[in-house]
């Protein structure tokens, strides 16, 4: 059944399977630390009297506990002891950000359930609020003690989440420091390497442990890229005996491992949803798939230098809609060279490179026209926030046309220094309602139309969580209640109401930042859609 020699199929599919660089960060500093155990000699002391022995051995009881009194024990039996690693103990509750950072106590999801919190990020959509979004990723990347239920099924929900996201690099770093090497986390960790161009690593550790994935494709893909070619050409004929490989990801491998077939055959139909695995195999027998009709995830694959400019830059932009991509980074791309063409992404090329060009110059009323039209283009693609995330801090709007300094106003109050860009609001009605929005004190007299008045009223009064989200909070379960509120921004579809029902108990909370950048949000996006 495999036409070739070991050694060119091995090197056929080593050189079409292109490996990305992922940077990685440090290992931090202990999740937790008890610190009696951090003393160079370890405790001294116990409570109620017990002592250390003089040679360092076990601890011993003080004489004084029961000196003199008589047995009271009927019986002695053995209770049984479930012994769990330390490394699984804790593995819930990996996280990247600290409480430090986050500002969320450690206990937020203690009294909730994982299955709860698993259908709750089931009901979140595919495209929040930028606000909302970045309280999404706050929440699934923060250390806290997981949730009821089985060990790691909270941890595989919150990896799962940021990869729906687009997250694929912040869902790797989640995983490797819960430290991916069991069964129930390397599936993941594996897919997410696969998307990134980061699988040696993961296949190196599969092929010294194949217990970790029963998946004889995966093992037969990393077999061969690892150089074992008798063990990936004994797994493909094994599983074409006994019928575990079929379908598209059979022919994919038997077209991997042999390159004259592969040259000679059509690559198979793609599946309606490939996984990860069938998306490096077309790729490595020279059929790669385009990602834009793919999981956003996907988009990760053509970051890493091995399709063209444009694809990149499309790549680029499906992510940085989402907030998976930092702007600059998004900018970079736009700016690398000259369009080579017009229409669609080179529209967008152009219009970003003109503004560049004028805010540079110092042109005043060539960055106002080139600012319009920029936006007018990034407004179409649902690119608004890396946008303003660019541009709004290199504009000055003092000499702009009128349209373009309130333009470049409503740009500021979409970044990060909304406050800042406040103190410097132009004149008029709508500017001055949206300027005391971002101090949090926003003048209801001001507001158009009633949607406004509205979020206005979440601000004006005095904070008090929604009843369904204060009950989740009385019963000790913050976190679903943000979780719970967020969502309900999420879904509200337009719904003032609802939106300003989720913005009480987001200051309630003390989330002031979010609330207040989630009505900027609502109201400059929305008015501009």
């Amino acid at each position: 059944m495999i036409r070739s020699s070991a050694c060119c199929a091995a090197a056929f599919a080593l050189a079409l399977t292109p490996e990305g660089a992922r940077a990685q960060s440090g290992e931090g500093a202990p999740l937790s630390a008890i610190d009696w155990l951090a003393q160079p000699d370890g405790p001294q002391s116990l409570p109620g009297g017990g002592s250390r022995r003089p040679d360092g051995g076990a601890w011993r009881p003080s004489a004084a506990l029961g000196a003199g009194e008589p047995p009271v024990a009927g019986a002695v039996s053995i209770p049984d002891i479930e012994v769990t690693p330390l490394a699984a103990a804790t593995s819930g509750a990996v996280g990247l950000l600290p409480p430090s950072v986050t500002g969320l106590p450690a206990d937020m999801w203690a009294q909730s359930t994982a299955t709860a919190l698993s259908d709750l990020w089931g009901r979140a959509s595919q495209a929040p609020m930028p606000a909302i979004a970045a309280l999404y990723h706050t929440l699934l990347l923060a250390e806290a003690e997981p949730p009821q239920g089985p060990e790691g099924a909270y941890l595989r929900s919150r990896v799962e989440m940021l990869r729906r996201l687009g997250a694929v690099e912040p869902a790797l770093e989640l995983l490797e420091r819960a430290g991916p090497f069991t069964p129930e986390l390397f599936p993941a960790w594996f897919e997410l390497a696969l998307l990134s161009g980061a699988e040696s690593e993961a296949c190196a550790a599969l092929s010294k442990a194949p217990s970790l994935l029963s998946d004889d494709g995966a093992r037969i893909y990393c077999a061969t890229l690892t150089g074992d070619w008798p063990t990936a050409a004994l797994l493909f004929d094994t599983g074409a005996a006994l019928g575990t490989l079929r379908g598209t990801e059979a022919v994919l491998l038997e077209q991997f491992l042999d390159p004259e077939l592969a040259e000679e055959a059509e690559p198979p139909i793609p599946s309606a949803a490939p996984s990860p695995l069938e998306f490096r195999l077309f790729e490595a027998i020279g059929a790669p798939l385009p990602t834009l009709g793919l999981p956003t995830a996907y988009a990760m694959a053509d970051l890493r230098g091995t399709v063209g400019w444009k694809a990149e830059i499309e790549a680029a932009e499906r992510l940085a809609r989402v907030g998976a991509l930092a702007p600059n980074r998004l900018m970079g791309l736009y700016t690398r060279q000259s369009a080579s063409a017009s229409g669609g992404v080179w529209d967008r090329v152009s219009a970003v490179q003109d503004l560049d060009e004028a805010l540079a110059r110092g042109d005043l009323a060539a960055s106002g026209a080139a600012l319009e039209a920029a936006w007018r283009l990034m407004r179409d693609e649902g690119l608004e926030m890396p946008f303003a995330q660019i541009v709004a801090g290199r504009i000055e709007p003092g000499g702009l046309p009128h349209t373009s300094a309130d333009l470049a106003f409503r740009l500021a109050l979409l970044t990060p220094d909304y406050e800042a860009a406040a103190a410097e609001a132009p004149p008029g009605r709508e500017a001055q309602f949206l300027a005391g929005l971002a101090r949090g004190r926003p003048d209801t007299a001001l507001a158009n139309d009633p949607d406004q008045a509205m979020i206005a009223a979440a601000f004006s009064e005095a904070p008090e969580a929604a009843p369904e989200h204060a009950l989740l909070i009385e019963k000790g379960r913050l976190g679903e209640a943000i979780l719970s509120a967020a969502l309900q921004f999420d879904r509200a579809s337009g719904d003032p109401g609802e939106m300003a029902s989720a913005l009480r108990s987001f200051r309630a909370v003390g989330l002031e930042d979010t609330a207040r950048r989630a009505a900027l949000q609502a109201l400059i996006l929305g008015r501009d859609s």
